[in-house]
């Protein structure tokens, strides 16, 4: 059996051909949760600090538009839409866009700064994921009487619904919060962020959700960020920020594994982002990047958000040679690829 990525060439083209033969999308509708990695705009009129609805962000998105993405270009999320067959995206719920028939095809709750601990997101004044949980409620109620109880009962269990979080949990609320990281042990911290997840995992499954993909964490101590805050000095990963994140993720595939088990025609799958990252920050010339370390935004060692603008000096021109587009998020030509593994790990979801 060779390796997830020596089988993308083979399996991407076959589930694309699906797509094309069916003249369809895979799947109804495609829901979204999480944080920044994920969020389409739902932050854009919060007052909140942590938006990216401006240059340069989106520069090579569609017309060169900032969205509210955190990234010069299209999310793996969107990558993964395409992958499933939709012509367009799910919409930011809190978007004029998200409106009549266009929520037909899902809706995006996520929000920039949000986490499992809903005081991450108070922190930022982002969205909770419990109010994200309250919107997908709203938003079930909005679809009914688009689509009628039927139709709608059939969306909310055909959908995939994908939820990203943890990394703000860690990164902007525990290693920096004295209150937490000081109360907490990190295997303390993240059985408290466990709880979160299997309440929401279990709050969607009671709302009809039968397909869920969840990403593991990244390698957080691979972040430029991480490197400059916790790196004492040197450019090298933050092997234990690493190892908090290999931890967290083995909580959460065996939480994930028991919630499987108790909850009868449950499809929950735990996407793993740790180890295909991992690789391209090790080893980015196999893949055709040449800089891992710094982001293309501005000096690429703390830029994010508002410090990511038009006037930050030494954003680089060509951001597909670079793994991450700002000190948090990676470029779109990392997302790419990493869609493309997740497609691979996320086959059950479509079957």
């Amino acid at each position: 059996m060779g390796s997830p990525r020596a089988l993308l060439g083979i399996f991407v083209p076959l589930v694309l051909l699906l797509v094309t033969v069916h003249g369809q999308p895979l799947v109804p509708a495609l829901i979204i949760f999480g944080d920044s990695i994920v969020d389409v705009g739902n932050n854009n009129n919060l007052y909140t600090i942590v938006k990216a609805n401006f240059p340069p962000y989106g520069r090579d998105f569609i017309n060169h538009f900032a969205t509210g993405r955190f990234c010069n270009g299209k999310l793996a999320t969107d990558f993964t839409a395409e992958n499933l067959g939709f012509s367009s995206y799910p919409p930011a719920y809190l978007s004029k866009e998200a409106k009549g028939r266009n929520l037909l095809i899902g809706a995006n709750f996520a929000s920039a700064a949000s986490g499992y601990y809903d005081r991450t997101a108070n922190l930022y004044h982002a969205i909770t994921l419990t109010q994200q949980i309250e919107y997908y409620k709203e938003y079930q109620w909005k679809l009914v009487k688009i689509a009628g109880n039927s139709n709608a009962t059939s969306i909310f269990s055909g959908a995939i619904y994908l939820l990203s979080a943890g990394s703000s949990d860690f990164v902007q609320n525990y290693y920096i919060n004295p209150l937490l990281n000081r109360v907490y042990k990190v295997s303390q911290f993240s059985d408290i962020l466990m709880q979160s997840f299997s309440s929401f995992v279990r709050t969607l499954y009671a709302l009809g959700a039968r397909r869920i993909g969840v990403t593991s964490l990244p390698p957080i101590g691979c972040l430029p960020a991480s490197i400059t805050l916790f790196g004492q000095g040197s450019n090298n990963c933050v092997e234990r920020l690493n190892r908090d994140a290999v931890l967290f993720n083995n909580k959460l595939n065996a939480t994930a594994q028991g919630l499987v088990t108790r909850l009868p025609g449950l499809k929950l799958v735990v996407f793993d982002i740790y180890n295909p990252l991992h690789d391209l920050i090790k080893r980015p010339s196999d893949s055709g990047f040449f800089e891992a370390r710094k982001a293309c935004c501005g000096t690429g060692t703390m830029e994010t958000s508002l410090l990511c603008n038009a006037r930050s000096p030494g954003t680089c021109a060509n951001a597909t040679e670079y793994v991450f587009w700002d000190s948090y998020h990676p470029s779109e030509a990392t997302n790419m690829l990493l869609a493309n593994d997740l497609l691979i790990q996320g086959v059950s979801l479509i079957s």
